[in-house]
């Protein structure tokens, strides 16, 4: 387990559990999650890592009927979009805005995305601290938790 974005770097992060994942990010201080937003390649491999799983976890009985694009809207020192489609029981990714009109967007930050990913903050609690942004359907926004098995750093 990495102790420090130098650490982290070199992690072969596609071997990584999720539980390890939620691990590794609750060790992990403020100034060492900004250090790693500094380092574009890295954070840009640890941001499509979470996305790239996001298909895997995905619980398709909690999604029922939806058919909806949710954009992540990551800031930092370099703006990351990602689109997140539902339908018809399944979810595709999509680096970039797509061509679907996102039905809601969550605007955070490089540290409030790691949290939220690895189980190690709530999104409601960082909503109210007003250090995430939902833009659009909130209602969906509150159900996405439950759309996706988040691992939990234990």
């Amino acid at each position: 387990m990495a102790d420090d974005t130098t650490g982290l770097a070199d992690l072969d992060l596609a071997a990584v559990s999720p539980e390890e994942y939620a691990r590794i990010v609750k060790a992990l201080s403020a100034r060492e999650i900004e250090e790693l937003a500094r380092d574009e390649a890295l954070r840009a491999r640890v941001v499509a890592e979470v996305f790239g799983r996001m298909a895997q976890q995905f619980r398709p009985e909690k999604a029922g009927g939806l058919d909806a694009v949710i954009r992540w809207r990551i800031t930092g020192v370099r703006e990351l979009v990602y689109d997140v489609a539902v339908a018809e029981g399944a979810c595709t990714v999509r680096e970039g805005r797509g061509e679907g009109r996102p039905r809601v967007t969550l605007e955070m930050g490089d540290e409030e995305f790691l949290k939220v990913t690895s189980g190690n903050a709530g999104p409601v609690k960082l909503f109210m601290k007003r250090r995430l942004k939902v833009v659009g359907d909130v209602a969906l926004a509150l159900r996405l938790t439950a759309m996706f098995d988040i691992p939990q750093a234990g």
